[in-house]
Order: C-alpha cells, then structure tokens, then sequence
C-alpha cells in the first residue's frame, strides 16, 4: 500500500511519529513525519545534532523518557528544514507504531448506536439496558499487526470476522486510582487501531466470554501513525470503516459515550497502567454481525480504517 494516501494534510498536526522497515529485510526503525515528508527519525536528529535520551528505534523507550524525550522531539521538528533523505514509499514498510508488553485494553459499547444495533438484533449476550459502567475486556499483545499488513482470515476456526474501527489511546505515564481530572495527563498519544473479531467465537464458544473471539493472531491492525497528545484534543474528528470502497462505519469521536477521563479513571481503579499501554476506546454502529442479514470479512477483502487527523490503514484480508 502506498504512502501517498497518509499524506499530511493542513488539519493533521505537525509532528507524527510512524514505525518502519527498510525493505525487503531492515529493522525496525523510528520515523518522523513532518508535513508530507517521511525521516528517519536518527538520520533526522543527527543531522540536527540532537542527542536524543531515549532509542531512536523503539517507540517504548521514547515513551519511558517522559517529558524530556518529548522535549527533545520537538525541538527537532521545530528546527529550520535541513538536508536529510526523505523516506521512499516504496522502499519501506510502515509497521505498527508500537508493540505492546501487555495486553490491550479495550472498552466495549461505547457508542450508543453500536449498543442499541446489538440488542435490537436479538442476538446474544447482549444486555437489556445500557451499562452504568465501560464495559472492559482485553485482546492479547499478538493481535496486533501493521497498518498495511494482511490480517489472517482464520478459516475454517472462524466464518464470521468482523470489524470494529476505534481510536487507540496509548498511555506515557504510570499511574493507579487515577483521577478524571489528572487522566489525560497520562496519555502519550493516540493512533488508529480496527478491534478485528471472530463473532462465532465471541458469542457461542467460551460461555459467552470475549477474550478468545477478540484475540485471534494479527486481528488488531494499528498506526498507521501516532499523534501525541499535546497535538491532538478528542472533538469531532471522523473516524469511519470501509470494506471494499463502502463505508460501513462513520461516526464522530465526540460520539463516545464514556469520554477518555472517565474511561482511564475506571480502568485503574486498583490496577496499574504502565507506559506503552494501549486502550480502545469503542466502536460506532456499522459492524458486520448486525447487518440484515450480517457481512462478514472474507479472503480478498480490502478494509480501511481511518481517523481524520491521524491516518488510513489498509489491510487485505488473506487466505
């Protein structure tokens, strides 16, 4: 897929940070995102001659160097245009901005639309009334896969994958019994994630319970790129899902029915958020299993996830 439909646009902010590989075997590496330029994030600091405090390859250790790190970061993208290669497309491969050591955590019918689709289906495990609290569950760390990366179709385990676009909150500081007022505080910043889910296995296999349909290897597609915090205030920005060129999903993240404070407050009550943690959010309306009659993702499939502000993903469904 190409790097041309991420370009950055006059709304996005001014500093993306993205993960990538040199094809066809590099490592991988940190980038910078200026304008509608990809750079290697090292080549780009040392032609600055900033010693950065953190690893300029691993996103993780960026986040562990707290508000220095950033510090450093912005002077660079702050600095005057200087001489450094700018990344080809078609000499990379964009990967997923950030591996994570834990499990994700992830919040389920945070849109209201998407609640009331479930339990006016009648389909199960689905309550009557909506929940006083987010509802949380996890998807385990081999879930995640890159932004352009084929997502396993998984057949014949499961003949009814879905999808579920969602903003994606990475965490930058740790923190327990957090306050809604110190909440995004904490918050590193934000990427695109689609919350791909085996809806049989969901459903009708393990009593009901979600952490296997949610878990299936490469079912969490992220990035394409991160936006940090600073740059980026949750309003009315569209996040939207496509399957094959149709849009499926559309809604505003000003939609979410447990805003972000109330949702990092919830889920540390009594449980330690670490840097590098990853949370999602919820998805709209739209999702395959509710649809008369319900859609399912297949081999071939193209489906694209995007945020406006951050980026599109494109993922091809494989055999």
């Amino acid at each position: 897929m190409s790097l041309e439909d991420n370009r950055c646009k006059s709304e996005s902010s001014s500093l993306r940070l993205f993960c990538y590989r040199e094809l066809p075997m590099g490592m991988p590496r940190l980038g910078i995102l200026l304008g509608d330029r990809h750079f290697d994030l090292f080549s780009y600091t040392s032609l600055l001659g900033i010693e950065l405090p953190f690893d300029p390859f691993d996103l993780q250790s960026l986040i562990a160097s707290g508000e220095t790190g950033l510090r450093q970061l912005n002077d660079a993208a702050q600095s005057k245009t200087i001489d450094c290669a700018v990344l080809r497309p078609e000499s990379i491969e964009l990967l997923a901005p950030i591996r994570p050591r834990n499990a994700l955590y992830a919040v389920g019918w945070n849109y209201v639309d998407h609640f009331f689709e479930g339990k006016d289906s009648g389909r199960p495990n689905t309550p009557t009334a909506y929940p006083e609290h987010p509802v949380l569950f996890c998807k385990t760390a081999n879930t995640v896969c890159g932004p352009y990366a084929a997502i396993p179709s998984h057949a014949p385990i499961t003949s009814e994958l879905d999808w579920e676009v969602e903003l994606a909150v990475i965490i930058g500081r740790t923190g327990r019994d957090i306050l809604p007022e110190d909440a995004l505080r904490h918050v590193f910043g934000y990427t695109v994630i689609n919350d791909v889910t085996a809806r049989d296995i969901q459903q009708r296999r393990h009593g009901g319970q979600w952490v296997k349909g949610k878990s299936l290897d490469g079912s969490a597609p992220m990035g394409p790129y991160v936006v940090l915090a600073k740059d980026f205030e949750i309003g009315d920005q569209v996040l939207s899902c496509s399957v094959n060129g149709t849009v499926v999903q559309q809604a505003k993240l000003s939609d979410m029915y447990f805003k972000l404070p109330q949702i990092i407050a919830e889920l540390s009550r009594g449980l330690t958020l670490v840097p590098g943690d990853i949370i999602l959010t919820g998805t709209p309306s739209g999702v395959g299993h509710y649809r008369k009659p319900p859609q399912y993702l297949k081999p071939g499939d193209l489906l694209e996830s995007s945020i406006e502000g951050i980026g599109t993903m494109k993922n091809q469904i494989s055999a």
